[in-house]
């Protein structure tokens, strides 16, 4: 992969800047950006139907859509309408989200590989000019069906000193496969002040502290002291347990410091194993307009 390729980045139609973002998207793709991914936050398949139609050559995609939220043969029908509507740009990000957000929407969690797997059939089986199909995944057997039944797999926050042993799960033909992608979702804060930086991701990452699902990968990544540290805070009621993880698990799982440190950062995730990057831009010093200034001042 060549070492000038520039990282993917995530972009969410945030109510009230929806036009702000295409416009922000266009200049992503002007830059050279390899990517731009969107969270379902915002309705991530609207803003890639935009995508589609004020781009041009950027690949995109959602990362992720959540499987609960529509039934498999709507998500097909929408997806192979974009996928056309990109000239084959669109990768369909899609998995089971969290528990404790699904049940806002007023949906059900079911048994998250099985109901991948029914998921993934279904589409497939849907045969519309359908775009790739990649899976979310945290552990191991999820990674395993997105080997056996997608042409992607997508993390979001997993440790890279973990990438190795997760990808592992993945057939030898997948891994070696340059058409497989593999991406991750990584928090980034551009600062010189790096203690400034730190503090944000720190901030950023503090929801996902709440999940059981992302405790218990981080615990399987070797950071079981300091989810014992959080699950104690929690049932004590607390909710501030972001100062309860270490700079070393910060450092692992998200990107902060100066221009130079956060391009150095990207090339240890591609060394790692993941071929697409997707910086998640905040700022130390201002909103999320300046953290892409920052991101775009960094990779120029």
């Amino acid at each position: 992969m060549p070492s000038n390729l520039l990282p993917a980045v995530a972009l969410a139609a945030v109510p009230g800047r929806r036009r702000a973002t295409l416009e922000l998207a266009q200049e992503v793709e002007r830059r050279g950006f390899s990517g731009i991914y969107c969270a379902s936050f915002g309705d991530g398949m609207a803003l890639c139907e935009a995508l589609a139609l004020v781009t041009t050559r950027i690949p995109f995609g959602t990362a992720i859509a959540n499987l609960y939220t529509r039934n498999v043969a709507d998500y097909a029908q929408h997806a192979a309408f974009i996928h056309e509507l990109s000239g084959g740009r669109f990768h369909f990000g899609v998995g089971v989200s969290h528990d404790a957000l699904n049940r806002r929407y007023g949906v059900s969690s079911g048994t998250p590989l099985t109901d991948t797997r029914r998921f993934a059939e279904g589409y497939t089986k849907s045969q519309l000019g359908l775009p790739p199909l990649v899976l979310a995944a945290l552990r191991q057997k999820m990674v395993a069906l997105a080997g056996e039944l997608a042409q992607g797999v997508v993390f979001a926050n997993v440790a890279r000193s973990h990438v190795p042993a997760s990808l592992a799960a993945l057939p030898a033909a997948k891994r070696s496969d340059p058409g497989f992608t593999v991406g991750n979702m990584i928090p980034v804060c551009i600062s010189d002040d790096r203690a400034a930086a730190a503090a944000k991701n720190r901030r950023t990452l503090q929801m996902y502290l709440n999940f059981p699902n992302y405790r218990n990968y981080w615990r399987e990544a070797g950071y079981g002291d300091e989810m014992d540290r959080v699950e104690k805070a929690l049932a004590a009621g607390e909710r501030e347990l972001h100062e309860l993880v270490s700079e070393r698990w910060l450092a692992d799982v998200s990107l902060f410091g100066s221009a130079a440190e956060v391009r150095e950062g990207v090339a240890a995730w591609r060394a790692a194993g993941v071929s697409t990057p997707i910086l998640v831009p905040s700022s130390a010093a201002g909103n999320q307009l300046k953290a892409f200034e920052e991101l775009f001042a960094a990779f120029a």
